[in-house]
């Protein structure tokens, strides 16, 4: 049974675009995702965050609100409301 609120699953890619050290950029998108609690998985090409649907949505304006003043960006997200919890 799954929690009364709502389960997302997403899966986010994160590309510096135009950046002065895009390895650090990264790692701090890497770091706010860390640093949101919610379960995640690093990939070679994408992280997969999963958890209460309004922190997952909040993880991603976060990381656009935070990068938006560092470097140009672009984010990739797929994100499911399957979660596996056995709906």
């Amino acid at each position: 049974m799954c929690p009364v609120e709502k389960i997302a699953s997403c899966q986010i890619t994160f590309t510096p675009i135009v950046s002065d050290d895009y390895m650090e950029d990264v790692k701090r998108v890497l770091d706010i995702i860390e640093d949101s609690g919610l379960e995640n998985s690093v990939g070679v090409l994408s992280t997969f965050v999963r958890g209460e649907k309004s922190k997952v949505l909040k993880l991603i304006t976060d990381i656009y609100e935070i990068m938006d003043s560092k470097t140009k960006f672009s984010m990739d997200i797929k994100i499911s409301n399957i979660c596996g919890c056995g709906q």
